[in-house]
């Protein structure tokens, strides 16, 4: 109603002053001073003025203005959002519906990933098709390998040679490390048990295994088979250049000392180029990392989060392994912690009735999936 209002009011103003444009020039054809007179010479220069703002302001408003609202409708919106950064767009967007908040950070790492929160923010690392799969080993009553595999095809080439293991036994740095992580391409292993880090630690160095779909400096795609990699292990005085609050305060979190995380946090770095067959890793289209993990058996649980944005297929369990010695059978539950998923929660299943869980849905920093057991009950 109101464009409606302006518009008519547009044309009443511009028929407006062709009228008088015309009054004007009929004035000046119908008086004719027999002198020379200065409000006869002021109508003369005058009158084609307000014909041309009559002509211009009608032509805009009957002719131009639909059109230019149609073009500007197709270049707005979308167009001009994929030339901001998505960092900035995001932390607008969120502080016009929340407020001004220093919360929202939590909302832009979760949605966009740690990628999001550096000042580039263009190169995000996001997985359109995702699989996992998790397998429990049993060692002994006590203890079993928790087995994790993990397959992602990216929706950008990731343009990094470099591959960033993070592992930990602290709550606080589990939780932060995927939004502090200042690489592309990382995996976090957690320890629930600190007795067991430094087992763990050599556990998952010897058993990771990494496979790649990259482009070299060619510019051709190729693949790179499963191998081992052997991780370089980052000294700590290096570590502010891998996470941001060694380096700085993020949101209500100050910054932290490398020197209180010694006896807690491990950080490795694999060069990729190392499985690429004397080739040079430009860029990554797909990765797909095997790693394994010593695990305590009593803790009753295993779980996997998302490291980035992932579009997750399904996720898959094996776990009739866990099984050993004079253990006891056990049963097991599937407890997904995700926007949806097609699976029925809160049953018991023996470990041959587990089923793949199906998820077809995008999940974010801090969603995934608990495979909890217990003893068998008759």
């Amino acid at each position: 109603m109101a464009a409606a209002r302006r518009h008519t009011l547009a044309l009443v103003v511009a028929f407006g002053l062709i009228a008088l444009a015309a009054a004007d020039l009929a004035v000046v054809f119908l008086w004719q001073p027999g002198s020379r007179n200065l409000l006869h010479d002021v109508l003369v220069v005058f009158w084609p003025l307000p014909a041309l703002a009559g002509f211009l302001l009608g032509a805009y408003e009957l002719f131009l203005h639909r059109r230019l609202v149609r073009e500007l409708s197709q270049i707005s919106g979308p167009s001009i959002v994929e030339h901001l950064l998505p960092n900035d767009v995001l932390r607008t967007f969120l502080s016009s519906i929340y407020g001004s908040n220093e919360a929202n950070q939590d909302v832009v790492a979760g949605v966009l990933g740690g990628n999001g929160l550096r000042p580039h923010g263009k190169d995000l690392t996001i997985s359109t098709k995702t699989t996992v799969k998790l397998e429990l080993q049993g060692i002994n009553a006590k203890t079993y390998h928790l087995i994790t595999t993990q397959s992602y095809q990216f929706r950008h080439t990731v343009p990094v040679d470099r591959f960033v293991i993070f592992v930990t036994s602290n709550v606080l740095l589990r939780d932060t490390i995927s939004a502090a992580c200042r690489y592309p391409l990382f995996e976090l292993y957690y320890i629930t048990d600190p007795s067991l880090f430094l087992d763990s630690v050599d556990d998952v160095l010897h058993s990771t295994q990494i496979a790649i779909d990259y482009v070299d400096h060619d510019g051709v795609t190729r693949s790179a088979a499963p191998s081992q990699i052997p991780p370089l292990e980052v000294r700590f005085d290096q570590w502010p250049n891998y996470l941001t609050f060694f380096r700085e305060s993020m949101g209500p979190l100050p910054r932290l000392s490398p020197h209180n995380h010694m006896g807690d946090l491990r950080i490795f770095e694999c060069d990729l180029s190392g499985i690429a067959e004397d080739h040079l890793v430009n860029a990554i289209r797909g990765l797909s990392v095997t790693s394994r993990m010593l695990q305590r058996t009593n803790e009753g649980f295993c779980y996997w989060q998302a490291p980035y944005p992932s579009y997750v297929e399904q996720i898959s369990f094996e776990a009739r392994g866990l099984t050993v010695d004079q253990s006891p059978d056990h049963e097991f539950s599937i407890m997904p912690f995700l926007f949806r998923s097609n699976t029925v929660t809160g049953q018991w299943l023996k470990a041959d009735d587990l089923d793949d869980l199906t998820v077809r849905s995008w999940l974010l920093p801090g969603h995934g999936v608990a495979l909890m057991w217990r003893e068998a009950r008759r």
